[in-house]
C-alpha cells in the first residue's frame, strides 16, 4: 500500500541526479566560453571579421580556436550549438521543483506559523512568481535600461532582494531560498531560450541568405550572456542551501540569500578579469570573505520562534492522517527515543546547535508533519539515526514502517 512512497523517492533522486549532470554540463560550458571570450587574443593574418584567436592545449592535443564578433564569411557545415545543458537543467529542476515542493508541499512549501495557505495557494504563488520574474526582467532589458547595464544589474539585485524577503514571508525556510534559486535559474535559461539562441539564428539565416548580419543581435546576446555568468554561483548556493539549517533556518536567512548573489559578483569579478588581463584584482577575495564573515554572523541571530511549532495548534488534514492512524503512540515513542536528542528544537547532542535540516521531531503534530520522512530514513532504510551515534531497534523501525502503513490504508 506504500510503494507509491518508495517510488517517489526514486524519482526524486533519478531526477535530481539528471539535473545535476546537466546542470554541470551547462555551468561548465558557461564558465569555459566565458573564459575563452575574455582570453582572445589579437593575431596577424588573421581572417577577415575574426575578432581573436586563442591556442589551447588539452588532452595531449593543441586547439586553435577563432571568433567572429558578427559571422564568418561563409557558413561552416559542422556548427555545434550550446543548448541542451541549459534545457535540460531547467527542465529537470523544474520536475524537482514539483515533486518536492508541490506535491511535498503539505512538508516542505507551506509554513503555517507564516501564513495560512492552502496547498494550491502556495503551489500558484510558486509558479506565477517564477514567470512574472522572467517577464519583468525581459522588459527591463528591452527597454532602454539595457543601454546602461551597471544600473540594469543594481536593479536585478533590488528585484533579487525583495523576492528573497517576499519568499521568506511565506514559505519554508528552504523553500524560500530554493525558490529564490529557481526564479533566478528560471531568469538565466529563459535568456538562452528567448534571446540568446534565437539572435543566433537570426544571424545564421542572415548568412545563409547572402545577407550582413546586425551585430546589434550579438550586443544583445552579451548582455544576458553576461547576466547568467554572474548569477551562476549563486544559484548553485541556493540549491545546495536546504542541507544547511544555518543558511535556510534562520531569522535573517533572506538576507544572507541576497549577500550571496554580492559573493557571486565578486568572485565572478574576480576570474573575469583574470581571464582578460592574466591578472584577478585581489580585493575581490577580501571582499568575499568579509561578505562570509557577515553571513556566517546573521546565521547566529534566531528569535525565539524559529523552531517553535505549538502543540496546541489545530492539525492540518496532512498531520491528522498520521496523528489519527493506528499505531501512532508507539511509533512516537520510537521517534523520541531515537531522534529527538538531534532533532529539537535545542538539541542536546554536544556540538549541535540547530537540528540537522531544520526537522524538529518533539512534538505530535512535529512527528505527524514529518512521518513520510521519518518511514523513508529510520523505517525503511537505517539512513537515520547515525549507526555511530543511536543503535536503533530493529523492532522501533517496524513499528513507524507499520504505523505510516496504516496510516496510508485509511
Amino acid at each position: 500500500m506504500y510503494d507509491l512512497a518508495i517510488m517517489w523517492d526514486w524519482i526524486g533522486f533519478a531526477v535530481r541526479w539528471l539535473h545535476v549532470i546537466t546542470a554541470m554540463a551547462w555551468i561548465g560550458a558557461s564558465f569555459y566560453f566565458i573564459a575563452l571570450d575574455l582570453g582572445l587574443k589579437k593575431a596577424q593574418n588573421m581572417p577577415e571579421g575574426c575578432h581573436g584567436e586563442e591556442w589551447q592545449v588539452h588532452g595531449g592535443g593543441f586547439y586553435h580556436i577563432q571568433k567572429y564578433l558578427v559571422a564568418p564569411e561563409n557558413m561552416p557545415e559542422h556548427l555545434i550549438w550550446h543548448k541542451w545543458q541549459s534545457y535540460i537543467t531547467w527542465v529537470s529542476g523544474a520536475a524537482l521543483l514539483m515533486i518536492v515542493y508541490w506535491i511535498g508541499g503539505e512538508l516542505y512549501l507551506l509554513d503555517p506559523t507564516k501564513a495560512a495557505l492552502s496547498l494550491w495557494q502556495g503551489v500558484l504563488i510558486s509558479g506565477v512568481s517564477l514567470t512574472l520574474g522572467w517577464i519583468c526582467y525581459d522588459l527591463m532589458c528591452r527597454s532602454r535600461l539595457g543601454e546602461t547595464p551597471t544600473l540594469l544589474m543594481l536593479l536585478l539585485f533590488a528585484i533579487l532582494v525583495i523576492m528573497s524577503w517576499g519568499y521568506d514571508q511565506i514559505f519554508t525556510g528552504r523553500a524560500a531560498l530554493l525558490h529564490l534559486g529557481a526564479f533566478t535559474a528560471t531568469i538565466m535559461t529563459a535568456n538562452v531560450f528567448f534571446i540568446i539562441m534565437p539572435n543566433q539564428r537570426i544571424v545564421v539565416a542572415d548568412l545563409k541568405a547572402g545577407r550582413t548580419p546586425d551585430a546589434k543581435y550579438g550586443k544583445i546576446a552579451k548582455l544576458r550572456s553576461t547576466h547568467n555568468n554572474y548569477l551562476t554561483l549563486p544559484v548553485i548556493f541556493l540549491m545546495l542551501s536546504n542541507h544547511y539549517p544555518l543558511a535556510f533556518g534562520t531569522e535573517y536567512s533572506w538576507i544572507i540569500a541576497s549577500l550571496i548573489f554580492l559573493t557571486g559578483v565578486t568572485i565572478r569579478h574576480y576570474f573575469n578579469t583574470m581571464h582578460a588581463t592574466g591578472v584577478g584584482p585581489h580585493w575581490t577575495w577580501a571582499v568575499t570573505v568579509l561578505l562570509f564573515i557577515l553571513i556566517v554572523w546573521l546565521s547566529t541571530f534566531n528569535d525565539s520562534n524559529t523552531y517553535e511549532v505549538a502543540e496546541a495548534r489545530e492539525l492540518t488534514q496532512y498531520e491528522a492522517q498520521f496523528a489519527q492512524a493506528e499505531g501512532f503512540d508507539a511509533a512516537y515513542d520510537a521517534v523520541i527515543g531515537n531522534c529527538s536528542m538531534c532533532h529539537a528544537r535545542e538539541p542536546v547532542w554536544e556540538g549541535m546547535l540547530w537540528p540537522p535540516k531544520g526537522v524538529v521531531l518533539e512534538t505530535h503534530s512535529d512527528v505527524a508533519r514529518h512521518a513520510e520522512q521519518i518511514f523513508l530514513q529510520a523505517g525503511l532504510s537505517r539512513a537515520m539515526p547515525p549507526p555511530n551515534a543511536i543503535d536503533m531497534d530493529p523492532e522501533a523501525r517496524k513499528t513507524i514502517v507499520a504505523w505510516v502503513r496504516a496510516a496510508k490504508a485509511q
